[in-house]
Order: structure tokens, then C-alpha cells, then sequence
């Protein structure tokens, strides 16, 4: 992430460490396992309406090799209900290409980072209509 920042002129230690503190949940992260050893994170923010994807992160020799990718998956099948999974990517980070991969979308950007979104699949009850159907 270094990297990104500072191309975006937004690297600063202090701030992507409080950055960090203020939204890290212990009980909502997870440690990425290879062979016994710590390859990386992943958080899943339980909010009300959607549940955030955080903290995702991979030590760069895990990295281009499908691991993001079932990580990812198996998070998305485990904590699958009716919210949909969101995250926030930096500008030009070639992460996104991971989460569009595995079906994020863009919703919105600002400067800084790209918002993307994964619906789940919505169970529609009798006499309500999902959302795909009322956009038609």
C-alpha cells in the first residue's frame, strides 16, 4: 500500500496508522495461513445494510498466485447473506483487479480511493420484489 500512497502523494506513517487502529476489530480479522506461516489479513466489518471488506493484505510472495482470489471467494461464501460486501481500493492500485475478478463493481471515486461493491444473492419474499426487478 506504501507504494500507492506515495504515488498519490499521500504517503504519511502516522496517518495510515491511526488509519489503521481506528478501524481495526480483532474479532472481525482473520490471519491468511500458508503452510503455518502468516501470508496475510482479511477483515469483514459487519455493518447494518453491508458488510466492508478491510485490512485486506497479502506479503508480497503470496501475491499473483490465486491466493487473493480464494481468500476472497471463501470469505464472500462464509459470511454470504442478504447484506452486499463493500471496500474501498486506492486510485490506480492493481488490487481492484482482484475484487473485479471476483464480481466488485465501481460505485464511486473520489481523488484517493475507488469504492466498489459485490451484491449477494437476495432471497425475494412473497409480495416483494428484488432489487434487479424494481430497476427494470
Amino acid at each position: 500500500m506504501r507504494p500507492d500512497l506515495e504515488r498519490l502523494g499521500r504517503w504519511d506513517p502516522v496517518r495510515v496508522r491511526q488509519r489503521f487502529l481506528a478501524g481495526f476489530h480483532p474479532a472481525h480479522t482473520f490471519v491468511i495461513d500458508v503452510d503455518a506461516s502468516a501470508a496475510g489479513s482479511i477483515a469483514v466489518r459487519p455493518e447494518s445494510d453491508e458488510q466492508w471488506i478491510e485490512h485486506f493484505y497479502l506479503a508480497p510472495e503470496y501475491q499473483g498466485q490465486g491466493l487473493g482470489s480464494a481468500v476472497l471467494r471463501h470469505v464472500m461464501m462464509t459470511q454470504r447473506d442478504h447484506r452486499p460486501f463493500r471496500l474501498n481500493v486506492l486510485q490506480g492500485s492493481p488490487a481492484r483487479r482482484l475484487y473485479e475478478r471476483n464480481g466488485f463493481v465501481q460505485e464511486h471515486e473520489d481523488p484517493i480511493d475507488v469504492f466498489l461493491i459485490a451484491e449477494t444473492d437476495r432471497k425475494v419474499l412473497p409480495g416483494s420484489t428484488s432489487r434487479a426487478s424494481q430497476q427494470q
